[in-house]
């Protein structure tokens, strides 16, 4: 019986046929290229930590860098980033996420052992406007935040202003009021969700500095009892 290729009938078939062997090679070539791509999602994340530093990853292999710098830790179920700098120093990276004026927005904010000075900044975004919102990627915004003080007389919190700056205050980026706000939301809601492990820090150093001081004070005290028992 000769098929009937004018017909209605091979006209679906054929279109089915073809549907499926075009869904079963997508299939294919997607789950083959699914651990490149995780690979990839992976080494941005870890790329986008970095740059919280103030790294320049320009000609650096980040996935080495990273493993070499980078440890990850939790806090109260939460996920912290602890970086050991080329002079010794520790920071502490905190990551974020959050909504701009027309998607989500993330990133990440860096501090010095402290656990209140901010040493660096990372935000990105999904589709905030370009020359606009969009500004939040780059450095000239990210470093504003440099140098600025978390910890504040009503707790933690980080302040964007429209116009000029003051004290512990971080500029907003011009024309884009929301997006900046949505940016200090973002970090204000990290800094409260991350509280009982920031406030670590404000109970711990002073009772070091406190040890350090008393140790000259203890070492002669017990020398002067020494001498007593030699006596």
């Amino acid at each position: 019986m000769k098929l009937n290729t004018n017909s209605n009938v091979y006209t679906i078939i054929y279109a089915t046929v073809i549907v499926v062997i075009v869904a079963l090679l997508l299939a294919v070539v997607s789950s083959a290229l699914k651990p490149r791509q995780a690979a990839n999602v992976e080494l941005d994340r870890k790329k986008q930590v970095l740059s919280s530093l103030n790294i320049d990853l320009k000609g650096q292999d980040a996935e080495a860098l990273y493993e070499k710098m980078i440890s990850e830790t939790e806090a109260d179920g939460k996920q912290v980033f602890i970086a050991t700098m080329d002079d010794g120093h520790t920071k502490y990276i905190i990551p974020m996420r959050g909504a701009g004026l027309w998607g989500p927005i993330w990133g990440y904010v860096a501090l010095n052992d402290d656990k209140n000075t901010i040493f660096g900044t990372f935000f990105n975004h999904e589709s905030e406007t370009p020359g606009l919102g969009g500004e939040i990627t780059t450095r000239a915004f990210q470093t504003r935040f440099n140098g600025k003080h978390i910890r504040q007389a009503d707790g933690f919190s980080v302040e964007i202003v429209k116009g000029e700056a003051q004290g512990e205050q971080v500029q907003a980026i011009s024309g884009a009021t929301i997006t900046s706000k949505g940016v200090e939301s973002m970090v204000n809601l990290a800094l409260k969700e991350y509280e009982p492990f920031l406030n670590q820090a404000a109970k711990v150093a002073p009772a070091a500095e406190q040890t350090a001081e008393e140790a000259p004070a203890q070492q002669d005290n017990n020398n002067v009892e020494q001498t007593k028992e030699e006596v």
